[in-house]
């Protein structure tokens, strides 16, 4: 299996390993063979396995309230705002695109909800937002 050299008391040895089992190691020093007993049991180490537990709560898709008057479109997850296609007064259809939200090297396209004017925009190209910020709002 393996050789090593090792020198004491200026003599030297050359050490083979022919075989290891369980707790019984076969070497041959300087061509004579050994069997060597450890006293205690080798412990190999295992490699831990992640289990990762199901989630507590579903996901659930965020709910608009169609009698609101106001609707805020909020980060899903952080990242940085690539561009913004919609200024204040634009009036918007259900599902017409009003940014685009960079994270994790992935552009997400970030749409309304339902249909409505644009009365606040909170936020710049270029800069980083948080999950559940704020970035526009509609009447």
């Amino acid at each position: 299996m393996k050789t090593y050299k090792f020198k004491v008391n200026e003599n030297g040895y050359t050490v083979n390993i022919k075989s290891h089992e369980d707790n019984v190691i076969n070497l041959e020093v300087n061509g004579t063979s050994y069997d060597v007993v450890l006293k205690a049991d080798v412990k190999t180490t295992k490699t831990p396995t992640l289990i990762r537990s199901a989630s507590k709560q579903p996901a659930v898709p965020l709910k608009v309230n169609p009698k609101s008057a106001t609707t805020k479109i909020v980060a899903p997850i952080p990242g940085v705002i690539l561009s913004i296609n919609v200024k204040i007064g634009d009036i918007i259809k259900e599902n017409d695109q009003l940014l685009v939200l960079e994270a994790m090297k992935m552009e997400n396209n970030i749409v309304a909800e339902k249909a409505g004017t644009v009365t606040a925009i909170q936020v710049t190209v270029g800069q980083q937002v948080l999950q559940d910020a704020v970035m526009i709002e509609l009447e």
